[in-house]
Parts: structure tokens; sequence; C-alpha cells
């Protein structure tokens, strides 16, 4: 794959797809083979912070204490201190709380509290503060920029499906600009797989309402 065949492909599923009255995303299929994704270490799953944005403002909630609460609220969706965590021990709350938010962000110092709380619901739907990321926190100083980070980030999965889906922007952003999240995006991947291009399959892209096509 290659800047010009995205590209192409870009014109094409532009071209090709029925016009909405919204902007839809355009959303990259890998499809990946020859991999095993029983054992751990073949297994995908990491972050790219893409080289621009993706036109959909990602949602951060903050799960801190009181020393960072103020910073958070002032930055993030949503805050929610450590003395409103048990209200989250309801499966319901806890449910709707990862729906509702792409990203969570923690205060280092409540993680064994976060994941006693929240592990439950967020882990299955990969919405725990990840490290990887940089989403556990110490300092004031460190939420700004991480929440400006989270607007660029996609987290890159494969774990018990031999697929990964990733959005990387919408339809009314330039084809340049689309390309080279792309590009970006495949670039990290074969370099994150085991056998690197040997172990991609597929590679397809879609519009949020079109049918996926084949880059």
């Amino acid at each position: 794959m290659n800047q010009k065949e995205v590209i192409q492909t870009l014109e094409k599923l532009k071209k090709e797809s029925k016009k909405r009255n919204f902007s839809q995303s355009i959303d990259l299929i890998f499809t990946l083979k020859d991999i095993n994704l029983k054992n751990p270490d073949e297994q995908t799953d990491f972050f790219i912070t893409l080289h621009h944005h993706m036109n959909k403002k990602m949602s951060v909630c903050a799960l801190v204490g009181p020393e960072l609460a103020d910073e958070c609220k002032k930055v993030c969706d949503e805050t929610i201190t450590s003395s409103q965590f048990d209200q989250f021990k309801d499966k319901a709350k806890a449910k709707a709380l990862a729906r509702k938010h792409d990203f969570f962000i923690a205060q280092g110092s409540l993680m064994s509290q976060v994941a006693a709380v929240f592990g439950r619901t967020f882990g299955p739907r990969g919405k725990m503060p990840n490290p990887k990321v940089g989403a556990v926190v110490a300092a004031k100083p460190q939420i700004k920029p991480l929440y400006e980070k989270l607007q660029k980030t996609v987290h890159i999965l494969a774990k018990k499906e031999p697929v990964i889906h990733v959005m990387i922007g919408k339809e009314d952003q330039s084809n340049a600009d689309l390309a080279e999240n792309i590009m970006y995006v495949y670039d990290q991947l074969i370099h994150h797989l085991p056998k690197e291009k040997n172990n991609l399959k597929e590679i397809f892209m879609k519009l949020t309402m079109s049918n996926a096509i084949k880059v």
C-alpha cells in the first residue's frame, strides 16, 4: 500500500458513496492472517497519535482525587472524584459512563481504586486508563497536553478476532490529510505485527454508511 493508492481509493470511496446530511467517518479495516491471538505476544494493542485531527471531538473523563479535580474540570469533558467512585459500583451506571466517553484518564495514586470499581466494566471495552497513552497522571500540568493528544489518538486492537477497525478522519477532510493518517496507521501497524506485512491479509476502507472497498 502506498500514498498514491490510498488517495485513489479515497477519491473512489467519496465519489461512489451516497451523500448524507452529515460528514461520515472514514474507517480502515485490516484483516490479519498467520497470527495466533491466543498467544499474548502476538496480540495487537497499542495507541497511535495521528498527524491530523479526525474532525471528531474525543470525549475524555478524568477519575481523580481532589488535588487534580479543579484542573480536570477546566479541561476534561467530565470529572469524577474519588469520593464519587462508589456510585459506579452499580454496573448500569458504570456501563453508561463507559459508553459516554472515548478515553478515561486516572490519577496514578488511585489506580488500585479505579481498577476495583471500574475494571470489570471498562476492561472488556478497552476503556481502562492506559499508561501506554499517558492516561495515568500524577500532576496538574499533564492534564491539558494529554487531553489535546487524545483528540488525535486511536487505539489499535486485535486480541480476540484477527480484524482491526480504526477511524482515521471524516469525509470532509482533504484527501492529503486523510492519506497521511492512513499511511501512518499502516506503517505503525506493520511494525507491531510479529511477521510485519506478512500478517496482513486485506485492507479495506469505508464510510460510516457505505460498503467497504479494498485498498
